[in-house]
């Protein structure tokens, strides 16, 4: 008898062993993505223990010795250079100095101690001497400046005005909320002076450039007042060395030369202009133009009053802290001023200039080479040469 055979059947007798593939297949893939992913955290957890690792070892790099040795080289340089720079500084100081005050023996040999502190790299007990020589080196500029003009021995000796004069010259203590100051001050009116400024160079001078005395400039000028003017090189600074004698203010003189006009086209340092029968103060040296139609041009630093107003503020440069001798040009109306203010420093030549009712006021240069002429006598100085001036000449 023939055997039925159902048509399905072989598709029946497959399903266990299909399940049984499939069900391998999810357990191999399991595996697998098991595999991996403890790989993968594996890696990972590798990674961080490594950036753990950097970390701690850049930890132990920052804490060896070397490491420390070279903060403590940077540091040790730093203080070697502050250190210098004040020096060099210091030395400056006593040069100008050396311009007022004939014996400077005890101060020489407190520098000479200096440079052998430096010398044996005792950096600490040179910088601690380096702060006294300072302190006496002011004091001595506070005597000088207060005995600098005859007959002067303290304010109170002086007649008290808060009024300049209004033509000539005047010797007055001017009172203010610093003190009281002994100020020699020149006027001149614009309608009958003409003010220029005269240099020892014809042109733009970079190193060994000529200077004079005030006295020079005023005889071959014929001038009745005069002042030192601007800030320069001195050829006894030694950070002058290879710029003796040069400025880099804007200048232009009597003869309508501009000095160092292309590195002024952006100075923010104050101008004060002479023209004829006029004068005028600008805040910022790039604002000015290079006319040549006026009679001089000289700028300098610090503006010290604007418009009435107080306008220094203060400054990290030390030597405007110092008390000594502050040379100025001011105006009140068509009235231009010349003088210094004595025994002062910045900030107490700027409240002088105010309680004197000036417009505006300048500072001039200073120290070693304050110079103050009235017919034809030195008021102040002479100081040292100079390679520019400002002068009064009768029209």
């Amino acid at each position: 008898m023939p055997i039925l055979k159902h048509p399905k059947l072989p598709f029946i007798i497959f399903i266990p062993r299909l399940l049984t593939v499939l069900l391998l297949l999810a357990i191999g893939t399991g595996i697998v993505l098991g595999i991996r992913f403890y790989q993968e955290q594996k890696a990972h957890n590798s990674t961080a223990n490594q950036l753990a690792l950097t970390q701690k070892e850049l930890t132990a790099l920052q804490n060896v010795d070397q490491y420390k040795r070279n903060n403590e080289l940077q540091a040790t340089m730093s203080a070697i250079q502050k250190t210098f720079t004040q020096t060099i500084s210091t030395y400056q100081d006593l040069l100008d100095l050396k311009q007022n005050l004939k014996d400077t023996s005890s101060y020489d040999t407190l520098f000479a101690q200096i440079l052998k502190y430096l010398s044996d790299r005792n950096y600490a007990s040179g910088a601690a001497t380096l702060d006294q020589l300072n302190q006496q080196i002011a004091d001595e500029n506070a005597k000088l400046a207060a005995a600098s003009a005859p007959a002067v021995v303290a304010p109170q000796n002086v007649t008290a005005s808060n009024t300049p004069p209004g033509s000539g010259y005047s010797r007055q203590s001017v009172n203010t909320g610093n003190g009281t100051f002994v100020v020699d001050i020149i006027a001149a009116d614009m309608g009958s002076t003409k003010v220029v400024v005269d240099t020892a160079s014809s042109s733009d001078c970079s190193n060994n450039c000529p200077t004079l005395p005030l006295s020079d400039y005023v005889s071959r000028n014929g001038a009745y007042a005069g002042i030192n003017g601007n800030f320069f090189c001195p050829a006894d600074y030694p950070s002058c060395a290879g710029k003796t004698g040069s400025f880099d203010l804007l200048v232009m003189n009597k003869n309508k030369v501009y000095f160092n006009s292309s590195n002024n086209v952006y100075s923010t340092n104050p101008v004060v202009v002479f023209g004829s029968g006029f004068v005028r103060f600008i805040g910022q040296a790039e604002n000015w133009g290079r006319d040549t139609s006026v009679d001089s041009v000289l700028s300098n630093f610090p503006l010290l009053v604007s418009g009435d107003n107080v306008v220094f503020s203060g400054s990290d440069d030390p030597k405007f802290g110092s008390k000594g001798s502050r040379g100025f040009v001011a105006n009140r109306g068509n009235t231009v001023y010349i003088g210094d203010v004595y025994s002062a420093n910045m900030s107490d030549s700027a409240n002088v200039m105010k309680a004197l009712g000036m417009d505006n006021a300048m500072n001039l240069d200073e120290g070693g080479s304050t110079a103050l002429m009235w017919n034809g006598s030195y008021v102040a100085g002479p100081g040292r040469n100079i390679p520019d001036a400002i002068l009064f000449l009768h029209k």
